[in-house]
């Protein structure tokens, strides 16, 4: 597998290499503690306020593809105070399987930051400080000009080639929301995973590579096909997509709107499981 996500030990070995992103609240961060030299950047302040579901934009011809993104200029603001710079190596982690992470890191793709450059933890916080020191000093960092550029070519797709790709045998439409939201309505065709599957809740780490590969198979998320990814807000996808790309799935899509913007433009969905 790709050094995507990585362990605790990965990290301690770099930490003077790499920038180390801790996206919990910030009364954990001061009052738990975290990784020695990390930089607390909250949730809350890399997504928007409220979906964007009307407008038109890149990618989206019934919507602007914007979901809860929260804004180059926003985005470049928060690097660039907690000093994080365009060529930087980033790891980033939470407290919760790495799902708001995840988050951070996929945000951080689309606005144009390398990905071979994004690097998710490993059993977020919880691995970390079963064998590594912790810390409630934070560390200073000098201001930066973090510049967003967003690439040509991104991951992103917008509701009209969703609908296309129901249709389409080549491509898996994976929904990873819960069973219960599932059943209550999903985009007509589409296969359930939830982000969770591919977790150990013991470990709060990923399973092991045989594990996740047989979850996957059975679900027919194979690497010969495009995979489609959404959920309500685009978070919880964000964990997966960060997994098959750490799998090396080759052709992965990603529907920033998710479920909030299809039922907005009253899109057909099926019920049930």
């Amino acid at each position: 597998m790709s050094e995507i996500v990585v362990p605790a030990g990965w990290v301690a070995d770099r930490r003077d290499a790499v920038r180390i992103v801790d996206v919990r609240d910030a009364w954990e961060f001061d009052g738990i503690g975290h990784v020695p030299g990390a930089v607390n950047i909250p949730f809350d302040a890399f997504r928007a306020d409220e979906h964007a579901a009307e407008g038109d934009g890149p990618g989206d011809s019934s919507g602007d593809g914007q979901g809860m993104l929260p804004g180059a200029d926003a985005f470049a603001e928060l690097l660039s105070e907690a000093g994080i710079a365009n060529g930087d190596r980033i790891v980033a982690y939470d407290d919760t399987h790495g799902v708001f992470a995840a988050r951070f890191l996929v945000t951080a793709e689309l606005y144009g930051h390398d990905p071979g450059r994004l690097h998710l933890l490993d059993g977020d916080f919880s691995s970390w400080r079963l064998d590594h020191e912790t810390t409630s000093e934070a560390a200073e960092f000098e201001r930066s000009e973090y510049v967003v550029d967003p690439p040509a070519e991104t991951p992103l797709v917008g509701i009209d080639e969703v609908a296309a790709a129901t249709d389409d045998p080549d491509t898996v439409v994976v929904d990873t929301r819960e069973d219960w939201e599932f059943a209550e309505g999903h985009i007509p065709g589409a296969v359930r995973l939830d982000w969770r599957e591919l977790v150990d809740d013991e470990t709060r780490g990923l399973k092991p590579r045989g594990e996740i590969e047989s979850i996957l198979d059975e679900r027919g998320i194979v690497p010969d096909k495009r995979v489609l990814l959404y959920c309500n807000t685009a978070r919880r996808i964000s964990h997966t997509y960060t997994v098959l790309r750490h799998l090396g799935y080759p052709d992965l899509a990603f529907y920033e709107g998710s479920l909030t913007e299809w039922e907005a433009a009253g899109r057909d969905l099926e019920t049930g499981e």
